[in-house]
């Protein structure tokens, strides 16, 4: 006989698989920061104690200076060095204010020389120093030598430690060299790394080997008859940018960096530039709202200074605006309803420019937008504020006819609209170009422009019109 409970269970729909969440969760950080406001030092410790170093660091960005401080302290010798090139600049410099040097440059010390460069180039020249003369020699030297490179370049960038063999070895050599775990000199080798760099004896380049070709060969088979001797180089001096795009585009996982003299010097692996990734997208992002990446934990006058600037150049744009309908100040006091509908021409095409706007600054950082696709690009960027011009003249115009009686007013504002739209998708296209081409960070400075055109313009179509045709 059947027993209908295991009936039941058969009919019974399987249960959907919990939803797994990474990071920091938010009952976890208001039990601590509960628990540093009552003083249970001995709860708030184990509750960060499983933390992740990369979670732990997300924590102590959300808490106020004091609750950091007092973490810290808690946590004392078992803090992992890693979590600090995880902290926004701007708290490691807060954090790294009420640890001593000494401990600090222990940290320092353990971490990847890559991470190292990354807490070190953030600190004062003064501390810089500090750190450094703590460190021991021989890190310290390569510490030095990759803070040598430009700010933001793959030498900065690049990790020091990668598996190097010489072209006269087989397969089995390297085999053998790898499971030793040391190189020649008997340091440990990287933990992490994707593929061999063969190399001459002046370390010059030859080829690279990537780990699962590696594996799959035999052992008596020579290096030099399986290595990819079409690698991406990387050059040490440039940007990450570059880097970044190099990867994305042939994906990559890891890729040799060499000096001016093709020596191999480092590599870069794709965790690293899935950080560059996001940095710069980032800074785009803040860039074209005129506020700087980490402005979320600087001081108050901080963030005030930084806006300021910013916000004085749009107040010019708007005095700039103010000017041009004080030109038609005679037409305003004979026809009201052009000051209710005035904005409503200049907000449309500040909204359809910055949509045009965002897509073209971020076409031209990932080099999809460039000088052989840009006329093609403007071309549909027109066609676009044409036809979008066209639809909302017509719900425009019926609006407006409407709501004054007036089909003249729907008229002129129809037309307004449609001129205004298709000047903001021409703006918010070769802006960008124009100055990339003089030089300028398309990110900086083309919301300004972009608005001075959209407003100047949409009154001046709007008001003239009406002039014209009204009076």
């Amino acid at each position: 006989m059947t027993d209908p409970a295991s009936e039941t269970e058969k009919r019974a729909p399987a249960k959907a698989p919990e939803r797994l969440v990474y990071g920091l969760r938010a009952d976890l950080e208001a039990n601590v920061v509960e628990s540093l406001a009552k003083g249970d030092c001995d709860r708030a410790r184990d509750l960060v104690h499983p933390l992740h170093y990369a979670d732990l660091a997300d924590l102590l960005e959300r808490l106020s200076p004091d609750e950091r401080r007092s973490l810290i302290g808690l946590i004392g010798d078992d803090l992992d060095p890693d979590i600090f090139a995880e902290l926004d600049d701007t708290v490691f410099e807060e954090i790294s204010d009420y640890i001593r040097p000494e401990d600090l440059a222990e940290a320092v010390a353990e971490m990847d020389i890559d991470d190292a460069v990354d807490v070190i180039e953030d600190l004062e020249a003064e501390e810089q120093r500090e750190i450094l003369d703590a460190i021991p020699l021989e890190d310290r030297a390569l510490i030095e030598e990759a803070l040598s490179f430009p700010e933001d370049s793959a030498g900065r960038l690049m990790q020091r430690q990668f598996v190097a063999a010489p072209a006269f070895w087989t397969v089995g050599n390297i085999i053998d060299f790898l499971r030793r775990g040391v190189d020649h000199d008997g340091d440990p080798l990287p933990e992490v790394f994707y593929n061999v760099f063969v190399v001459d004896p002046a370390y010059r380049l030859q080829g690279m080997l990537p780990l699962a070709a590696l594996f799959r060969t035999r052992r008596e088979v020579a290096l030099t008859e399986i290595i990819d001797t079409e690698m991406k180089v990387i050059s040490a001096t440039t940007d990450q940018e570059e880097v970044a795009f190099l990867f994305r585009q042939r994906d990559l996982v890891s890729a040799p960096v060499v000096d001016d003299g093709g020596r191999l010097v480092g590599v870069i692996t794709v965790d690293d530039v899935v950080d560059v990734i996001d940095e710069e997208a980032e800074e785009d992002m803040m860039l074209l709202a005129g506020v700087r990446e980490d402005d979320l934990y600087h001081a108050i006058l901080d963030t005030i200074r930084s806006r300021f600037s910013w916000l004085l150049v749009n107040l010019g744009t708007a005095v700039l605006a103010s000017i041009v309908i004080g030109l038609f100040e005679a037409t305003l006091e004979k026809i009201v309803a052009l000051a209710i509908l005035m904005p409503i021409v200049a907000s449309m095409g500040g909204n359809a420019g910055t949509q045009t706007l965002t897509v073209a600054v971020r076409a031209l950082a990932t080099k999809e937008l460039t000088p052989t696709n840009a006329a093609r690009v403007i071309g549909k960027e027109l066609l676009v504020g044409v036809v979008n011009g066209v639809l909302f003249a017509i719900l425009t115009g019926i609006v407006a006819w409407l709501w004054f009686d007036s089909q003249a007013i729907g008229g002129v504002i129809a037309l307004a609209m449609i001129v205004n739209m298709v000047v903001a998708g021409l703006a918010g296209t070769t802006i960008p170009l124009i100055l990339v081409r003089v030089g300028v960070d398309p990110a900086v400075a083309s919301s300004v422009f972009l608005t001075t055109i959209t407003d100047v313009v949409g009154f001046l179509a709007f008001l003239g019109l009406a002039a014209t045709f009204l009076l």
